[in-house]
């Protein structure tokens, strides 16, 4: 957008300001005496209601000291305009010398009805009215409230007090609440000495000289242009007061610290300046320190289709210029930027304005404006584009701004853009709440990004920026998007997004940091296609999807972060994915903790991954590198591994509801230096796989250390088994080879073998306790020892009691229940049916029966997550 016109272009030349009138010469030696007809006759038309034939009657005095003059008399010598306001210093006098008020003199000032005096009183200007407050006590109290109030309404339009402290700070205050007991005369000092604008205004205060003489400090023109002219008043401090009214098509070029200010409140829409040709304001260099408040500015051409208006504003702010603006409202109808700010030392302080309803974008700032420029608590909503554009190395200060509703984008930085946005409220805009692209770094740091009907902020085509304790919420898609080579700073809270909370793909990078991430309808973290952020130091948890979600090739390094209580898995890593999960805590999730599928690589090394409600790490399709995890509590396993291979080295597993690693259909992976133990189940579980399990430590688990079952054909090296119940079963047909493992100190024994099965083994097995054979050799049921959760290897089957194809009937029932019964002898992992009491006749060896039903070792496998995909 071509929104700056060049420096040099020339100006329309100023239109010369219309001469005004000259004001009457004061008469100084005011004539006391003369009748009030006479001054009537000598003040010319209008002069009947002249408030000053009161003043100039002479009244009799009567003094005791001759000697002495009269304190009315000094206190009137000494009363000037300079001293506005002020009770002349009055002559000390001696108690016998003392002047005594006259007759007339005493009943004005005691006895006149205060209507009448009130009455005489609205006749005068300000300035008399507050040497007739010197008088007394009582003229004080009349004179200053309620007439001096009504009369600083007629001058100034303003309806409450307005302070003017200092040069460039304006506000209105609550009389009632205000610690000085006269706000309006105050407000009246600051404020006397301007210029007033309104049409008629000159040609009815100069026609009438009489009614407003004394009135040597204000002016009255009936243009803006007009009262920008009239800096050469000797008087004029360059304060111009806007009245109510409609100025059009004025030329309003402000080269001089001038301070322009219409009608506060609701009133200050009643002060409109509008201009259909060019643009509405222009400060130029030599406006460093001017101030433009509390009016209505608009830019309304007629044609508004127009090229050239797209170098038209509402405002325009030049190089080496730093005007302030405040309060006011702000319209444009034109393809050009409602404001302009542009060039090399442009840095204005523009502060609660509302710019809304443009046909373009609402703040533009471009071309090196400085760092010092300052935008706060303004109003920026349902602008046709951005509500702010930062461009061209533009590095402003935005703070407190209400930026929603726009018709596209927020905030749009790009092609170097910059700037520091703090504590803004973005919401409610067609696009992102804050777009950054091409090179530009902004700061925003404690703003609220929420309610786009987009994302929440779009950083791409190598887009920069910090990002730091802001809340991104309730955005239509992705609270922050980050893509194509872009590498930004994010650190936020960033929760219940109608889909992800931070989605990083198509190359992107990015620091993810620090961020608490929650409740998102999607992925917390999504990375994808080629991706690689770091992300560390997040807390992402309560989503109702997973947390984090890596795939398409997609990488990253993700670190110390804690991941819980997500409804599906922990982390996603698939489709050709290499992460490196590094130090996370995963923990409380719904669940499986980390979850490779599909070709997801990566390696996962040292994190803390448990009390899922599935295993804590779930391997399916895969090849990851898995290390030094602590992985337990978890409700289904600890790892498990479907079709898969997978390096598991030097990890702690431990207190899992179901076997510390299940390998199952075909998977290989390479288990090395890993530490299983404490399980609520077996150890290691191998069906129908199995490649190299070497140098692990496997002990006290409630079932096997080792099961090795269906088809499987594992090589089981210097590994150590021990205190267990039964060290290693081998069953189904399986087969294994067995080299230098130690096998000591479990209960059951240490190797039991199924009928058919083979195996290669030269191991050392010593001291187990082969609690299985002192049991037999006692003549006890085995369901005594093992009850229902364990399983030892038993020797036969009974043909006559038989109801299921799986009823185990022990050694010693055989002999002592099944006596005369068709038995067939074959070794196999199941507890005693006739000792569990699931057969028609009791047992006679185990005493009551415990009914206890059909729990087989086969019959709770782990449960596989079909977690669904999201692309």
């Amino acid at each position: 957008m071509n929104s700056v016109r060049a420096s040099n272009v020339s100006r329309r030349p100023r239109r010369v300001s219309r001469p005004r009138p000259v004001q009457p010469e004061r008469n100084h030696q005011e004539r006391e005496d003369v009748p009030a007809d006479m001054v009537a006759e000598e003040s010319g038309p209008g002069a009947q209601n002249s408030p000053y034939q009161l003043r100039r009657k002479s009244l009799p005095k009567r003094t005791v000291c001759p000697t002495k003059p009269s304190m009315e008399m000094q206190g009137a010598s000494t009363s000037t305009t300079e001293n506005f306001g002020h009770r002349p210093k009055r002559p000390r006098v001696s108690g016998k010398c003392q002047d005594l008020p006259a007759p007339a003199e005493q009943y004005l000032q005691e006895k006149l009805p205060d209507e009448v005096v009130l009455k005489i009183f609205s006749y005068l200007l300000e300035q008399d009215l507050c040497r007739a407050a010197c008088v007394c006590k009582r003229f004080s109290e009349l004179a200053n409230d309620p007439i001096l109030k009504r009369l600083y309404m007629e001058v100034f339009e303003y309806t409450r007090p307005m302070m003017h402290p200092e040069a460039g700070k304006f506000y209105q205050i609550n009389p009632e609440e205000y610690e000085q007991p006269n706000p309006w005369k105050e407000s009246f000092q600051q404020l006397y000495k301007g210029a007033h604008v309104k049409p008629g205004f000159a040609e009815h205060f100069y026609s009438n000289p009489a009614r407003y003489k004394g009135r040597d400090n204000m002016f009255y023109y009936d243009t803006i242009e007009d009262a920008l002219g009239g800096g050469q008043e000797p008087h004029f401090d360059g304060l111009i007061f806007v009245h109510s009214g409609i100025y059009t098509d004025e030329w309003i070029y402000i080269e001089s610290p001038i301070t322009m200010i219409g009608a506060p409140g609701k009133v200050a829409e009643k002060v409109i300046i509008e201009n259909t040709r060019d643009s509405t304001f222009v400060f130029m260099e030599g406006s460093e320190d001017a101030y433009v408040g509390y009016m209505t500015i608009r830019f309304n051409p007629d044609d508004k289709s127009a090229q050239h208006h797209n170098a038209h504003h509402c405002l325009e702010i030049t190089v080496n210029c730093s005007p302030i603006i405040d309060h006011c409202i702000i319209r444009s109808t034109c393809t050009g930027s409602a404001v302009c700010v542009s060039g090399q030392g442009a840095c204005p302080t523009i502060k609660h304005c509302n710019i809304s309803d443009c046909e373009n974008v609402g703040l533009y700032i471009t071309d090196h404006a400085q760092f010092q420029g300052i935008y706060e608590d303004n109003e920026i909503s349902n602008n046709a584009l951005a509500g702010i554009w930062v461009k061209n190395h533009g590095n402003p200060i935005i703070r407190r701004n209400h930026i929603h509703h726009g018709r596209d984008v927020g905030v749009f930085t790009f092609d170097h853009g910059m700037g520091y946005f703090e504590s803004c409220n973005i919401h409610r805009n067609r696009i992102a709440g804050f777009e950054v692209k091409a090179y530009a770094n902004p700061t925003v740091v404690r703003c609220e990004i929420h309610h786009g009907q987009t994302g929440g902020i779009y950083v791409h085509e190598k887009g920069r920026g910090q990002f730091i304790e802001n809340k991104i919420f309730a955005n239509n898609f992705a609270g922050v998007w980050i893509t194509s080579n872009s590498d930004p700073t994010i650190g936020n809270a960033i929760f219940n997004g109608n889909q992800g909370g931070v989605y990083i793909f198509g190359d992107g990078r990015g620091l993810i940091e620090g961020n608490d991430i929650y409740g998102n309808a999607l992925a917390g973290i999504q990375i994808r296609t080629n991706s690689c952020p770091i992300v560390r130091h997040n807390k992402i948890h309560d989503g109702q999807h997973g947390g984090i979600y890596v795939h398409e090739k997609g990488q990253g390094v993700i670190e110390e972060n804690e991941v819980y209580s997500n409804t599906l898995a922990g982390v996603w890593v698939t489709t050709g994915s290499t992460p490196v999960l590094r130090r996370n805590r995963i923990h409380s999730g719904k669940q499986v903790g980390v979850y490779f599928y599909d070709n997801g690589h990566g390696v996962l090394e040292d994190n803390d991954i448990y009390n899922h409600m599935y295993s804590g790490v779930q391997i399916t399709g895969s090849n990851p590198k898995i290390r030094r995890n602590k992985i337990w509590g978890g409700q289904n396993g600890g790892i498990l591994v479907y079709n898969s291979l997978g390096f598991i080295e030097d990890n702690e597993i431990f207190d899992n509801a179901m076997a510390g690693v299940w390998i199952k259909t075909d998977s290989n992976p390479t288990l090395r230096r890993n530490k299983i133990h404490d399980g609520r189940d077996g150890g290691i579980c191998i069906f129908n796989g199995g490649r190299l399990l070497e140098e692990n430590d496997i002990f006290r688990n409630a079932q096997a250390g080792v099961l090795i079952s269906t088809n499987s054909h594992p090589v089981l090296r210097k590994n150590r088994i021990f205190d267990g119940f039964a060290a290693i079963e081998i069953t189904n047909h399986a087969t294994a080879t067995l080299e230098g493992n130690q096998i000591f100190n479990n209960r059951f024994g240490g190797l039991f073998l199924a009928s058919g099965v083979n195996v290669t083994m030269k191991n050392k097995i010593l001291n187990n306790q082969d609690a299985i054979e002192k049991a037999v050799s006692r003549g006890q049921c085995l369901y005594k020892i093992s009850s229902y959760t364990s399983y030892p290897m038993h020797d036969f089957y009974c043909h006559t009691c038989n109801t299921t194809d799986r009823n185990a009937i022990c050694v010693n029932c055989i002999k002592k229940c099944h006596q005369g019964h068709d038995v067939e002898f074959i070794r196999h992992d199941f507890f005693c049916d006739c000792g569990a009491g699931t057969l028609s006749n009791p047992c006679t060896l185990a005493g009551e029966p415990t009914h206890d039903t059909d729990t087989l070792y086969d019959s709770a496998p782990p449960i596989e997550s079909n977690t669904l995909q999201h692309n």
